[in-house]
């Protein structure tokens, strides 16, 4: 019996990410005056950006890849050289 090669694409993980990811840019455009206020502080709330934008960057990478996947677009595998 031969196995199936094809892969369920993740399109339950596609909506959470992108709901998640909606919910993130609205947030942070919805206080922008409390964002500054908390990212101007200095101290330890000079970590608050880096932690934001990483936050941001997992979130909105994750909804992405995802998007894509469900689209069938795959990155190119290397082949392997030599024998």
């Amino acid at each position: 019996m031969a196995q199936s090669t094809t892969r369920k694409k993740p399109v339950g993980r596609l909506f959470v990410m992108g709901i998640i990811s909606i919910a993130l840019y609205t947030a942070l455009l919805s206080n922008q005056d409390l964002v500054l206020s908390m990212f101007g502080k200095g101290g330890m709330y000079a970590f608050l950006p880096i932690i934001t934008a990483f936050a941001f960057s997992v979130i909105h990478g994750s909804f992405t890849g995802n998007f894509w996947t469900v689209l069938g677009i795959e990155a190119a595998r290397k082949k392997k050289e030599g024998n």
